[in-house]
């Protein structure tokens, strides 16, 4: 993009594929299920982006994966997720789970209590013969706390020095793939500035960026809440805004990406590091 050394290439929420089940609202970033567009089908190691909302007492019954690291960041209500290793648990708002899948697992996600559940499904590639590995479970839990007005790494490649492979730390989650996720929660009128991981001399970096959605399920347009984004040496009107259920593609050059609250509310931010 002329005139901002980042390139940023807009995901707008109103082209995701998305879809109304009834006990299901979801919205997809890259091709998944019967939404198939050959333009958004990975980006990196980043395979699957569903920013999902499951109605009370439903969810996804008991079903396989191989091969993929799954992971699922909660925004609100409450996720009751079973597995094929023996793993029950109740995750709340700001809780990571993260499966690498491996030779294989089954498991099921629904919504528990009362209340609808609003959470993201990601899934990463993982790296070459690490799909064929044992699975592996972990849960981390990172209060709004701890992100406000600050990117925190919430999940990390497994041979990074910064994770911990106990089930349950601090930290970010491990996961067996070429990726960092980071978490914020960003004040109106606030500046946040991301270091992109460094690949090498000359060498640029992949990024994805996405505004979670908290305003409610939407389908015809964003929700209120807005993000401008750009290298912070770039002017103004070179910068993009992205409102609630927008993304973007980040190909880093030399700089970092500076991040900013435009909107009236919190803004509720997942960044993403990719090789």
């Amino acid at each position: 993009m002329s005139g901002n050394p980042i390139q940023i290439i807009p995901r707008w929420s109103t082209d995701r594929g998305h879809a109304d089940h009834g006990w299901l609202k979801t919205f997809h970033t890259f091709s998944f299920a019967n939404y198939h567009d050959p333009r958004h089908a990975s980006y990196g190691a980043l395979r699957v982006i569903n920013e999902d909302r499951v109605a009370p007492g439903t969810g996804f019954g008991m079903h396989s994966h191989q091969h993929f690291e799954i992971f699922s960041y909660v925004v609100g209500g409450q996720l009751e997720h079973q597995d094929s290793m023996g793993n029950t648990e109740v995750l709340s708002r700001g809780a990571l789970q993260s499966t690498s899948a491996g030779t294989g697992i089954s498991h099921s996600e629904k919504a528990h209590g009362p209340e609808e559940v609003h959470f993201l499904q990601i899934w990463a590639l993982a790296r070459p013969g690490d799909g064929n590995k044992k699975p592996a479970y972990f849960t981390r839990n990172f209060p709004d706390e701890e992100k406000h007005n600050r990117f925190v790494t919430v999940v990390a490649p497994d041979n990074s020095s910064s994770v911990s492979l106990s089930r349950e730390d601090k930290g970010p989650a491990p996961i067996r793939s070429e990726l960092w996720m980071h978490a914020s929660l960003i004040d109106p009128g606030v500046s946040l500035v991301h270091g992109h991981v460094e690949k090498g001399q000359g060498q640029p970096r992949k990024g994805y960026i996405h505004l979670i959605q908290t305003s409610g399920y939407n389908s015809g347009k964003p929700g209120g809440n807005a993000i401008r984004i750009g290298s912070k040496s770039s002017a103004e009107d070179s910068k993009v805004e992205l409102r609630e259920g927008d993304g973007a593609y980040l190909v880093y050059e030399s700089h970092d990406l500076e991040v900013t609250n435009v909107g009236q509310g919190k803004a509720e931010v997942l960044l993403f590091d990719l090789d």
